[in-house]
C-alpha cells in the first residue's frame, strides 16, 4: 500500500524564476530524475508529465502526478531521517536547503504554449525522457528554437539518429550564438538511452565474479566483487577498494543493502581504516585497466556464411570422414600391391568407388581383393551424399528462422524479455561471448530480428505456461535474467526457476523500489546460497541523465548492491575542494576520489573520455596512446588546467558540481 499522499501545491500560476530546470516524460525514468535533480543536486524541477495513469503500469489506482507525489514524499522522508541522525558527513550538508518543491505540471504534450508556461526561455537545462522518440525530437526542436541556449538532454533508443540529432541542434544552437564557447556547445546536446546506460549493469548481474566495466579513452576500468576473507587473510585492495559490501550481505535475513540499511548498508569510497576494520564484507575493488577494443558487431551463434558446423551435423561430418580414411586406406593398399603410381591409383579407386571401372579380370587376386572393397565403400557413399544433400538444404530453409536451443546446452543465461532493455542486454551479452537462451511471448517483438541475425537460441511462448523455462533449458542455465516490462511475470518466472534449479542466479527488473525489496528480502531468505538481485533501469539510468543534465560528463555508472557509484570526468577549475589539493587531500571518504588525470594538453584532448579509438580493420594502425595517468603520487597537486576522473557517490558528485546560488538571480 502506497499510504496517505500529501496533496502539492497547485503551482500553474506562477512564473518560475531563472536557472531552474524541465523535466519532461511519461514513466519511472522521468519521476526518478526529477527526485535526483532535486534531492541530491538540489535544483529547482519543474516535471512535466501526460495526465491520468501510468501505461505502463494501468493496474495503479494513482495518476501520473500522484505517483510522482508519492515519490517525492518518500524521498523528502528519507531525507529528514537522514538530516535528523547522524548529520552530513565530511561537511557535505544538504543540498536541500533553501529549494522548494517540485513543481509538478500536467500536459499530454510539450506544446510550444507548455514549455513557455514552464519556462523554457529562462530554464537551464530541459530534459526528454518520453518513452516515445518521436515526442522526444519533435520536443526537441521546438524547445531549441525557443531557447538557443538551453542545454539539452534527450532519451532516444536509436542510436545512430541520437548522433545525427545531436549534431543538428548542436549545430542551430552554433546558428543562433554566433560567439558561442565551443565548451559550451559540447555541452549543449546529450542524447542518452536508458536501455545502454542499463544494460551492461544488467548483464554484469549474471555473470559470476563478472566485472562491471567503466570505458575511459580507449581503457577499461574493471570494477570487480571480491569475497570477505578468510580468518587470517587480508582483503586485496586491487589498485584501489571502491565499496564495502553489506555486512548482511551473507546474512539471509539480513538488510537489502539499501540507502534505508543504516550502519549494514554497503559503504562507497571507504577509507584505509573503514577498510582495514571491514571484516567479513565483500569488497568492490578496481581491479585492473586494459586496453579496449573499438565497438565490433556482436559475435555471433552462428556464422553469416553458414559454416560446416551449421550446415551438417556432428555425426554427418564424422562419417564423411571415415569415409574418407577409407578410401585413403585403398589407395595406399593398391599402391602397395601394385606397380602403378601414386596418381593412377588414386584415380583407380575412385572409379571403384563410383561403380566406374571395368572387372579386374586377369588381375591379380591383390587387385581383385581392393576392388571388390571399394564397391562396398563405394555402396555407402550414395546414402552419404543423399544424407549431405537433405541437411544443407534444411539448414538453408532454417537460416531466416529462430534456432531453437541445442541439446547438450549448459551454463547459459536465460534472458525473458526482447523489449527495449532486453535487446541491448542481449547485445551486450553476445559481445562478452556469453551463450544466452531467449524467452520471448511476442514473436514480433523488438529483438527478435536481432536475435535471429545473431543466430541465439530462441523460444517463443508466455513464460508463465508450464514447459517453457523447460525448453530454454533452464535446469541447466547459469543465470536468469527476467527483463519483461511486467513485475507479476519476472516474479513468477524466477519463483518457478528456482523451484527447478535453487542455486541458479537470478536477476530480476522490477518496476516498483517497495516492491523489490520486499522480493528481494524473501528471495534471499528462502535461497541462501543462491544470488538475487533485483534492478530497476531508472534507478541505474537517472544518475546518468541527471549529471548530463549538469552539463559534465558521466562515464558510467556502477552498482553496487541498491546503491550506485559514478565515474565522471571533470575540470578542476572551479572545483575548490580539488584545485590546489594534493590526491591525498582531495580524497573525501564516501563521497568522491581521483582515480586518473588527463596529461594531454588541454587543446588536444578528446571531449569525450568514453569514445572509442577509430575501428582499424586491417589493424595496421595502433591505437592512440592514452593520456589518463593512473599511478598517481599521493603528493601530487592537482591544477586548474588539469581534468581528472573521479569515482563519486551521487551526494558527492552533486557537491562538486552544484552551481553557486549565489551566481543565479533570485536563487
Amino acid at each position: 500500500m502506497l499510504g496517505f499522499v500529501p496533496p502539492l501545491p497547485q503551482q500553474p500560476g506562477r512564473p518560475p524564476s531563472s536557472g531552474h530546470m524541465i523535466v519532461c516524460g511519461d514513466d519511472a525514468l522521468g519521476r526518478r530524475l526529477a527526485v535526483e535533480l532535486r534531492f541530491i543536486y538540489g535544483e529547482r524541477v519543474t516535471l512535466l508529465l501526460p495526465p491520468g495513469r501510468d501505461a505502463n503500469s494501468p493496474e495503479t489506482p494513482l495518476t501520473q502526478r500522484g505517483r510522482a507525489a508519492a515519490l517525492f514524499g518518500r524521498m523528502s522522508a528519507a531525507m529528514n531521517r537522514a538530516g535528523n541522525g547522524n548529520g552530513a558527513t565530511g561537511g557535505s550538508g544538504d543540498t536541500n536547503a533553501g529549494v522548494e518543491a517540485v513543481r509538478i505540471m500536467e500536459a499530454p504534450e510539450p506544446s510550444d504554449d507548455v514549455l513557455e508556461e514552464a519556462g523554457i526561455d529562462r530554464a537551464a537545462a530541459l530534459a526528454l525522457v518520453y518513452d516515445d522518440d518521436e515526442r522526444n525530437i519533435r520536443a526537441a526542436l521546438t524547445a531549441r528554437r525557443l531557447n538557443p541556449r538551453l542545454r539539452l538532454v534527450i532519451r532516444l533508443y536509436n542510436r545512430k539518429l541520437g548522433q545525427h540529432l545531436e549534431e543538428l541542434l548542436d549545430q542551430a544552437a552554433a546558428v543562433a550564438m554566433p560567439g558561442i564557447d565551443p565548451a559550451l556547445l559540447d555541452a549543449s546536446t546529450t542524447v542518452l538511452s536508458d536501455a545502454d546506460t542499463a544494460a551492461p549493469a544488467l548483464a554484469a548481474t549474471a555473470l559470476t565474479g563478472s566485472s562491471k566495466i567503466i570505458q575511459a579513452e580507449g581503457l577499461l576500468l574493471r570494477a570487480a566483487e571480491r569475497p570477505p576473507p578468510r580468518p587470517g587473510e587480508h582483503a586485496d585492495p586491487g589498485l584501489c577498494t571502491l565499496a564495502l559490501l553489506s555486512s548482511t550481505t551473507n546474512d539471509p535475513a539480513g538488510a537489502e543493502g539499501s540507502d534505508s540499511s543504516g550502519d549494514e548498508a554497503p559503504q562507497l569510497l571507504p577509507d584505509e581504516r573503514a577498510v582495514a576494520d571491514a571484516t567479513g564484507r565483500g569488497t568492490v575493488v578496481l581491479e585492473a585497466i586494459s586496453r579496449a577494443d573499438p565497438a565490433r558487431p556482436a559475435t555471433r551463434m552462428g556464422g553469416r556464411g553458414a559454416p560446416l558446423a551449421q550446415i551438417f551435423s556432428r555425426r554427418l561430418r564424422w562419417s564423411a570422414l571415415g569415409f574418407a580414411l577409407a578410401a585413403l586406406a585403398l589407395v595406399i593398399a593398391s599402391l602397395l600391391t601394385t606397380e602403378d603410381t601414386a596418381l593412377h591409383s588414386a584415380y583407380l579407386t575412385v572409379l571403384d568407388l563410383l561403380g566406374m571401372n571395368d572387372p579386374a579380370e586377369g588381375a591379380s587376386p591383390a587387385r581383385q581383393i581392393i576392388q571388390i572393397l571399394s564397391g562396398i565403400a563405394g555402396l555407402l557413399l550414395l546414402p552419404l551424399l543423399i544424407a549431405a544433400v537433405l541437411e544443407a538444404f534444411g539448414t538453408l530453409r532454417t537460416a531466416s528462422s529462430l534456432r531453437r536451443p541445442p541439446r547438450g546446452l549448459g551454463g547459459h543465461v536465460v534472458l525473458l524479455g526482447l523489449g527495449k532493455i532486453g535487446t541491448r542486454v542481449l547485445v551486450r551479452l553476445r559481445e562478452l561471448d556469453i551463450p544466452v537462451v531467449v524467452v520471448e511471448e511476442d514473436p514480433e517483438a523488438r529483438g527478435i530480428p536481432l536475435a535471429r541475425s545473431l543466430h541465439v537460441p530462441t523460444v517463443i511462448g508466455d513464460v508463465t505456461q508450464e514447459g517453457v523455462l523447460e525448453a530454454a533449458k533452464i535446469y541447466r542455465a547459469h543465470a536468469l535474467l527476467a527483463l519483461t516490462s511486467i513485475d507479476t511475470t519476472n516474479l513468477e518466472a524466477a519463483l518457478y526457476a528456482r523451484s527447478v534449479k535453487p542455486d541458479l542466479r537470478v536477476a530480476l527488473r522490477l518496476y516498483d523500489d517497495e516492491f523489490a525489496t520486499a522480493v528481494y528480502r524473501t528471495l534471499r531468505t528462502a535461497h541462501p546460497q543462491a544470488l538475487t538481485r533485483s534492478r530497476s533501469v531508472s534507478h541505474l539510468a537517472a544518475p546518468s541523465f541527471a549529471v548530463a543534465m549538469m552539463g559534465r560528463q558521466i562515464l558510467g555508472a556502477v552498482p553496487v548492491e541498491r546503491k550506485v557509484m559514478l565515474f565522471a570526468a571533470l575540470e578542476v577549475a572551479g572545483h575548490p575542494q580539488l584545485e590546489g589539493h594534493t590526491v591525498e587531500q582531495a580524497f573525501r571518504a564516501g563521497a568522491w576520489r581521483v582515480l586518473a588525470i588527463d596529461a594531454t594538453p588541454p587543446a588536444d584532448r578528446n571531449p569525450d573520455l568514453a569514445a572509442l579509438p577509430p575501428f582499424d580493420p586491417e589493424g595496421d594502425t595502433a591505437p592512440p596512446p592514452s593520456g589518463l595517468v593512473w599511478d598517481l603520487h599521493p603528493g601530487y597537486v592537482l591544477r586548474a588546467q588539469d581534468r581528472v576522473v573521479i569515482a563519486a557517490t551521487r551526494r558527492g558528485l552533486a557537491e562538486l558540481l552544484r552551481r553557486q546560488r549565489s551566481a543565479v538571480p533570485g536563487r
